[in-house]
């Protein structure tokens, strides 16, 4: 299908798109450019790759039909430098109207030459949002006649905790339309667009690779902080009948200490970490050591990507935190027996800030990873105030390490808000080792 009259745009958009390539319209386009013609807020949400840039892009430069003022329309916020640029690439590919001025805003040492750019002139600014606020106010970024904010990759922004610098240049504008791109939309995300978003329209896009992967069973925790995660860990992990063997995956050696110490308070010598860096630390020096020992039940380990860690025959594996690279994820889910019933389940805890990882490994995969419910008596952690806004403390969870859940009652037990088919699998796992 080729660029639908329907989108409205203008033939020398439409020529740019037959040149570099872009002959048809992806989902996302075909869903949100109307919507932005006619003026609606959007919050779009779609994987990496599936064209959110591209298409706010088109809707900006569809705006600037005639020569441009000079003057800042459309600001667009992304969440680093190399985003900045990207993005200004990405305009220079299919922007025609050499009237049209974009200047980008990014860290560097001092401001004077972004100030400058700006006093120069510019029609649309791409900018981070710590440095798009600071010159707002040293007056060097002029809001007045702002029709349009954008705020691309803002599940990154969020992480990075910038939603303050974005919720102050948003609120100094007075009449805008606000575009939302994000990869997966959660909590905190929605607090920092609550305060200006106005009954958007959501758009939700799911595009995969096309290819369907093998995986192991797997159960996903959402879970708020770090805290809570060390909760529900120490949760599962107190009953010996259905975990009899454990390996966790965290990705600094800070985590798997914090891990080892809250597990020893229960479980003594029945925990472990692999490869100890520290002599007193419990170890082992291989799984096949960890799989033969009659007393350990539970190993730590370190994420590596030299590493190619095979987990078969392991009862359950939990990515206590995701690695940042996926495939490393992926090749320990891939079930190299199809048609088996794996001898392996995964269950992996994130919090809103990992949900971006996991769309992506979902992408990869082409399948979801089923969302479990949380257990009825999980303590959740308050969220503690942190350095920056919108960071977590993994270091300084509220309750004591180790003490933050509450026991098992008779009436309880094993209530991990299973389905009754998937309890019988997991019993199955406690003949393993």
């Amino acid at each position: 299908m080729a660029w639908p009259e329907k989108l409205k745009l203008n033939k020398r958009l439409i020529q740019s798109l037959t040149d570099i390539g872009y002959v048809n319209p992806k989902e996302i386009q075909l869903k949100t450019i109307p919507r932005i013609s006619g003026g609606q807020d959007i919050i779009a949400i779609g994987p990496e790759g599936s064209g959110k840039t591209t298409a706010y892009i088109l809707a900006v430069l569809n705006r600037f039909r005639y020569a441009a003022e000079g003057v800042p329309k459309v600001l667009i916020l992304v969440p680093d430098k190399d985003r900045v640029l990207d993005v200004i690439s990405r305009f220079d590919l299919l922007n025609k109207n050499k009237s049209l001025l974009v200047v980008g805003l990014y860290p560097a040492p001092g401001t004077e030459a972004q100030m400058n750019a700006l006093a120069d002139g510019a029609d649309i600014v791409v900018a981070t949002p710590d440095r798009a606020r600071a010159i707002y106010l040293k007056l060097g970024l002029n809001l007045n006649k702002m029709e349009m904010l954008v705020i691309d990759d803002a599940e990154l922004i969020v992480k990075q905790g910038l939603q303050l610098p974005v919720a102050e240049l948003a609120n100094s504008m007075t009449k805008c339309q606000h575009l939302v791109f994000t990869e997966v939309m959660h909590a905190r995300l929605e607090k920092m667009l609550d305060p200006f978003m106005k009954l958007p329209a959501l758009v939700e896009v799911e595009d995969t690779d096309g290819q369907t992967m093998d995986v192991i069973p797997q159960l996903l925790y959402i879970l708020p902080n770090f805290g809570t995660k060390l909760n529900l860990l120490n949760f599962f992990l107190q009953d010996d009948e259905v975990f009899t063997k454990t390996v966790v995956f965290v990705n600094t050696r800070q985590t798997a200490e914090t891990i080892l110490r809250s597990l020893h308070t229960r479980l003594k010598q029945a925990a472990a970490i692999l490869n100890p860096w520290f002599y007193e630390l419990p170890g082992f020096a291989s799984l096949d050591d960890f799989m033969r020992s009659p007393q350990a039940r539970v190993l730590v380990v370190v994420n590596d990507p030299s590493e190619n860690f095979g987990v078969t025959g392991i009862p359950f594996i939990i990515h206590f935190e995701l690695p940042d690279d996926k495939q490393v994820y992926i090749s320990r889910v891939t079930d190299h027996n199809p048609g088996r019933e794996s001898a392996t389940m995964a269950l992996t805890f994130g919090t809103d800030l990992e949900l971006s990882v996991v769309r992506k490994i979902e992408q990869a995969t082409g399948q979801k990873i089923p969302v479990a419910g949380l257990p009825e008596h999980l303590l959740i952690e308050k969220e503690r105030k942190a350095k920056r806004t919108g960071e977590s403390n993994p270091k300084q969870p509220e309750s004591t390490i180790g003490e933050a859940f509450h026991e098992k009652k008779a009436g309880n037990a094993k209530n991990y808000n299973y389905g009754g088919g998937q309890k019988a699998k997991m019993n199955k796992k406690r003949k393993h080792g």
